[in-house]
């Protein structure tokens, strides 16, 4: 038992690492020099107050008890009545509403109001991601993909990476398109970090997919036969995305470039997040290079649809999120966890059934209160900067700070705007030059 608490300890903290550096890492790379610091902090913030609303109310909404969609959410209000030997699960499961919150910031880049993120995220997280979590992690008769469909979901797909990626969507056909896209090219201004970000992602999604064990009847004999199938089915799904993913990209442009690279890693790590614990080695790969083919040829959709998808959320999470949900149906086996044989084992399209209903709750669920609460937000406080902002470079304007001062020569951008307020006004010196 003492092992088992240190796995999980363990895996706490690798998934954690996913959202602070790896994701603010990952989307700092994919941005404009000047709205980098902007994006990093959309993660840092997220975790901040998704962290303490979880532990408020989020563990009792989500596994506080029964309920179609949510659990009392003052059951367990601020960890009343739960042990503190139990407080690692909680920080788990806390780490899993972090990094869904944080996912959807890609997608906003360069054009969203601080303020907007910031009131956006805590009413997100208590009206869509606790109940999601509900519905498909707190596994009773009554939640409703997991226990009434009969979804599989072993870490993820639907609660993170579809919710994520639909909310996505909502967010960015509410606020519009950037100024100038996509007649100008935006291109990623740091590449290294991009890649840097999306190895750290890949790390610490072991924490994610193998820390996601749930024991039955045998935990002695469970824990190494799972947690064996689901590290390994992770490694290979996301292996077979680079390569499904840098072939397509060979294919249409002509080109295998890094950041296609690190997008086909995040591609297959979704794919496979809600799959992992379901299907063997040979369903891994195949649901990796299916996930990386499809998601670079789906990233190109929103120039023939035209929604400004920043750094493609939409493109990697909600359609990889689906293709991995879906395949279970196809590709799942009787000695994986859930013990459903899926299509082409002879299981029939019953758990295929399943899988796409329980994506189009999530879908229908997460699509229509995401736009609620940013329609609310909008005719509010406002969703978007204003165009003379956006311009100038909202890590300027919303954090007084720039990422690179390359007039001074020096980098790490300006001191803080309380510095700068209680610094002494410069002498003028005779003589002294720009």
């Amino acid at each position: 038992m003492d092992g088992y608490y240190a796995f999980m300890l363990v895996a706490t903290a690798f998934v954690l690492m996913m959202t602070v550096p790896a994701l603010a890492l990952f989307y700092g790379g994919m941005s404009r020099s000047k709205s980098v610091l902007n994006m990093m902090m959309m993660s840092y913030v997220a975790a901040a107050i998704v962290g303490i609303l979880y532990v408020a109310v989020g563990w009792s909404m989500g596994f506080g008890g029964d309920g179609t969609f949510f659990a009392n959410p003052f059951e367990l209000l601020w960890l009343d009545g739960v042990s503190t030997g139990d407080y690692i699960f909680v920080m788990f499961q806390m780490t899993f509403a972090i990094i869904t919150a944080a996912l959807i910031s890609g997608a906003v880049a360069d054009r969203m109001k601080f303020s907007a993120w910031v009131l956006f995220v805590p009413l997100w997280a208590v009206i869509v991601y606790f109940p999601m979590a509900h519905m498909v992690f707190s596994c009773t008769d009554d939640s409703l993909i997991c226990g009434r469909i009969g979804a599989q979901d072993y870490a993820g797909g639907t609660a993170v990476h579809i919710n994520a990626g639909i909310a996505a969507l909502v967010l960015v056909l509410l606020l519009g398109k950037r100024i100038g896209w996509p007649r100008e090219q935006m291109r990623p201004h740091n590449l290294t970090l991009t890649m840097l970000g999306a190895g750290l992602l890949w790390m610490g999604w072991y924490g994610f997919n193998v820390g996601s064990i749930v024991f039955g009847d045998d935990p002695e004999t469970q824990f190494p036969l799972e947690t064996g199938r689901t590290f390994a089915t992770t490694t290979l799904a996301t292996m077979a995305a680079i390569l499904g993913w840098l072939a397509v990209e060979r294919l249409i442009h002509k080109k295998a470039t890094s950041l296609g690279a690190a997008s086909g890693i995040v591609a297959g790590l979704v794919a496979i997040t809600p799959a992992t614990g379901a299907v063997n080695l040979s369903g891994a790969v195949a649901i990796g290079a299916i996930a990386g083919a499809v998601c670079a040829w789906a990233v190109g959709l929103k120039y023939r649809l035209g929604y400004d998808d920043s750094l493609d959320v939409v493109g990697v999470h909600l359609v990889g999120g689906i293709i991995g949900t879906v395949l279970i149906g196809v590709f799942s086996t009787s000695e994986g966890a859930g013990g459903v044989d899926g299509l082409i084992y002879g299981g029939g399209f019953g758990s295929l059934a399943d899988q796409a209903l329980g994506v189009v709750v999530a879908v229908v669920y997460s699509g229509i209160l995401t736009a609620v609460i940013a329609l609310a937000i909008k005719y509010t406080i406002g969703l978007r900067l204003d165009e003379e902002d956006e311009v100038n470079g909202i890590d300027l304007v919303a954090h007084g700070e720039s990422a690179y001062d390359l007039h001074s020569g020096t980098s790490g951008g300006s001191s803080s705007v309380l510095a700068a307020a209680t610094a002494p006004a410069p002498t003028k010196t005779e003589g002294a030059s720009a």
